[in-house]
């Protein structure tokens, strides 16, 4: 194998396997829909409006399953700070609320109905952010003050923080970091909204106590040094840039959430971190808050099966994972008409990709792939998988129709990777031809296929 290929790790294999996850939250905005965390820093609503009639975490998980999701992210703490375990920390939690008089633990109850469905779990923490703490690391540049904003400035006794403030602040999040890692067993994935601040840049030595708890979990947004880093794509549309490596410069390649861009990744890179194309399942542009946070009237904006469909051809069709999003209601569920849309959704999924029309063997170094159409065949789609435990070996690739002795071309491309899916047009031809027009080292094809 050649020395210049980077490689993910057997975690990160298994990660991009599952394909489809989902992102659940479940904070104060549900209840409070007026609030909003950085307008009201160091003011949270109380505990008390906290509290669900009706709350089942294995009907989250059930609707998770139905949609395809391998794997489920809680969001534990959001920006408000309010926790959805009782934490010893500080007094905002779960365990403040008369839920269960007090004494429930969400998180708890969602790693078990995780156990339950053979869902892989994940928890989300919000380390740089913290409403009931007053805390917004986003807006305050560490040793240096705070960045200035006109519209909403900073509260005073954030602006005039001092390095011991910031230091308790950190040393609260690794406290209930400490809490979530080392309470509930192994985690799939860990969730960092925004990455996290390393500790030459003022932040927390979050690496030292994630290498320490959770050596084994994929983290999004992870401090550097993590081992089985995953990155942003640089929307919440669900959409990976068509070419999207999973590999990236590590120096160059900015993969935190800084930047509003499609993030293609780069090649010749040095670091295996891949994509994970995130979206709520209510319409962004138009749902309260982005579409994450459950809302009532709002079921015209339900993503419908048809659109959340063209999604995974748009992130895991294109080398990415696709994490959807679940607005959990007042009530404790994941509301009827957004558990429909996930129910039909899986059912595309499952009818498009069941079983192939056609099949290729996939020889090790074989550069092109014919396959034979009988009359009126037209298949839908063309998926490609490298065998990505030998890297992304691929570097430009076509696709082309023949008809009469003439071929046309359908596609060029770069990226292959995990997997490639190509809608086809519904043209007649005679064959379709895959061309493996450029690599680094000879292809190791795991399945090429017709849908």
């Amino acid at each position: 194998m050649p020395d210049t290929l980077v490689l993910p790790t057997p975690r990160q294999i298994e990660w991009a396997n599952c394909e489809i996850g989902v992102l659940i939250h479940y904070d104060m905005p549900t209840y409070v829909p007026d609030y909003v965390w950085d307008r009201r820093l160091g003011s949270a609503p109380p505990a008390a409006v906290f509290n669900p009639g009706s709350l089942s975490t294995d009907q989250w998980l059930e609707a998770a399953v139905s949609a395809g999701a391998k794997y489920a992210v809680l969001v534990a703490k959001h920006c408000s700070g309010f926790c959805l375990w009782p934490t010893k920390v500080h007094p905002y939690s779960i365990g403040a609320s008369p839920w269960k008089d007090g004494k429930g633990d969400i998180v708890g109850d969602f790693i078990a109905s995780c156990n339950k469905y053979g869902v892989r779990p994940g928890l989300y923490y919000s380390a740089n952010a913290n409403g009931y703490l007053g805390m917004d690391v986003w807006r305050l540049q560490i040793g240096d003050g705070a960045a200035e904003d006109a519209a909403y400035p900073l509260p005073r006794a954030l602006r005039d923080a001092t390095k011991a403030a910031r230091e308790a602040y950190f040393s609260i999040v690794l406290a209930q970091l400490a809490e979530l890692w080392s309470q509930y067993g192994e985690l799939f994935e860990i969730w960092f909204d925004g990455g996290v601040i390393p500790p030459e840049e003022g932040g927390p030595d979050i690496a030292a106590l994630l290498h320490k708890l959770q050596p084994n979990a994929v983290v999004f947004q992870g401090p550097p040094g993590t081992r089985s880093l995953v990155r942003w794509v640089g929307n919440e549309s669900g959409v990976a840039a068509e070419d999207c490596s999973a590999v990236v410069d590590y120096k160059q390649e900015a993969f935190d959430g800084t930047e509003e861009r499609l993030y293609a990744g780069n090649t010749d890179g040095n670091l295996w971190c891949p994509g994970e194309a995130d979206m709520p399942n209510r319409k962004e542009q138009l749902a309260f808050q982005g579409g994450w946070f459950w809302h009532e009237g709002e079921e015209s904006y339900i993503y419908p099966p048809g659109e959340l469909f063209e999604k995974y051809l748009t992130s895991v069709g294109r080398n990415t994972n696709f994490l959807i999003g679940m607005g959990i209601d007042r009530h404790g569920l994941f509301p009827e008409k957004d558990t429909a849309a996930f129910l039909e959704f899986g059912r595309l999924i499952k009818s498009a990709f069941a079983s192939p029309i056609m099949t290729l063997p996939t020889p090790e170094c074989q550069t092109t792939y014919t396959f034979p159409l009988a009359q009126k065949q037209s298949p839908a789609f063309l998926v490609i998988e490298e065998d990505v435990a030998f890297g992304e070996r691929i570097s430009a690739f076509s696709l082309l129709r023949a008809h009469g002795g003439h071929e046309a071309l359908i596609k060029q491309g770069k990226i292959i990777g995990h997997k490639r899916i190509i809608p086809l047009p519904p043209d007649p031809a005679e064959q379709l031809v895959f061309k493996i027009t450029g690599s680094k080292a000879p292809a190791r094809l795991k399945r090429i296929a017709l849908y």
